[in-house]
């Protein structure tokens, strides 16, 4: 069976499926998703959009092989006629958004109404939310004392990337990334060694080794400034700022290598605070001991906490996600 001939098989199963249903019956639309950690998020974005006329189900692209990523959700839409009204793809935006059109597959995910992307790199970005990572530090550790500025940090980890994170984007629209590739970034993009206590020294860190690979850009690319400047510009307008670039970093390394490292080290940092607290206070061994079991079996995992944190919800780039979503629902 060919894949148009399935795909339209698809769509004509679920719009099948709801002429069926009595008129009184909730409308289902489908949302299919890259992984099982993207079907949370979804979830949450779409929530707010059901009522008593209408429902989602939030599922990978497919039960049968199982498969995953984003390029199979996008084969599931996209060859054929355009779907719509009764499934829709849900994708991280990865570089497809700040592409702009000059990949197929960033057409397909810009162009199609059907196709709904995250704005930023991916789901985890939006779990890095730096406002939002002191809750999480309470979440994980109960002690809701504020001993590091995540907004400032990250603010300051973003200037410092930004110049080169221009340059990232610039290489990847003109295909010249084999010479400069997401993972070349992601080793300069690497805080290395941060210390709750003088976390200026990971930015300067950072700051060093941008300056370093930018001079080395700029000898291979001497002609590039026009097309510099154009870059920068066109991501600002997309809503790329200087503050804001950990967004839209790969989000895998942004989560793993900066994120939940930081986190760990203010997290320890909190529970021996409380520990200390618990053993000063108690009155005696066996209260000691008591509190200390009931604080210790009230820890939560770092990273558990953090993918489960939803405070990206107050985001101008999840609005926007939410927006692009209530469009499409206006228009059936």
């Amino acid at each position: 069976m060919s894949k148009r001939l399935k795909d339209n098989i698809n769509s004509s199963y679920f719009e099948a499926a709801n002429s069926l249903t009595s008129k009184k019956a909730r409308h289902r639309i489908v949302a299919y998703v890259e992984s099982y950690d993207d079907i949370y998020f979804w979830r949450t974005v779409l929530s707010e959009f059901e009522n008593d006329k209408r429902y989602f189900e939030v599922m990978l692209p497919s039960k049968v092989n199982l498969t995953r990523g984003k390029k199979s959700v996008l084969m599931n839409f996209l060859e054929g006629e355009p779907l719509g009204r009764d499934m829709i793809a849900c994708v991280d935006a990865d570089y497809d958004y700040l592409m702009q059109g000059r990949t197929a597959q960033s057409r397909r995910v810009l162009e199609s109404p059907y196709v709904f992307h995250t704005y930023v790199y991916a789901i985890e970005n939006y779990q890095c939310y730096a406002p939002s990572l002191h809750n999480v530090c309470v979440s994980v550790t109960l002690n809701d004392h504020r001993i590091f500025d995540f907004r400032d940090y990250f603010q300051q980890f973003s200037e410092a990337l930004f110049p080169l994170f221009v340059w990232s984007i610039m290489v990847y629209r003109n295909g010249n990334y084999p010479k400069f590739s997401i993972t070349d970034f992601n080793r300069i993009a690497d805080p290395g060694g941060f210390n709750v206590q003088n976390p200026d020294a990971s930015i300067a860190n950072v700051r060093r080794k941008v300056r370093t690979k930018i001079n080395d850009l700029q000898r291979q690319y001497p002609d590039a400034k026009e097309e510099y400047l154009a870059t920068k510009d066109d991501i600002k307008a997309l809503g790329v700022t200087p503050q804001t670039t950990y967004l839209y970093i790969q989000g895998h390394h942004l989560f793993d290598t900066v994120v939940s490292p930081i986190l760990s080290k203010v997290c320890n940092l909190l529970r021996q605070e409380r520990q200390n607290e618990i053993y000063h206070a108690s009155a005696h061994k066996t209260q000691k001991r008591n509190e200390m079991s009931c604080y210790e079996n009230s820890l939560q995992d770092i990273k558990v906490m953090l993918k489960k944190n939803s405070g990206y919800m107050a985001s101008e780039q999840f609005r926007r996600v939410q927006e692009d979503v209530r469009a499409y629902l206006d228009s059936l």
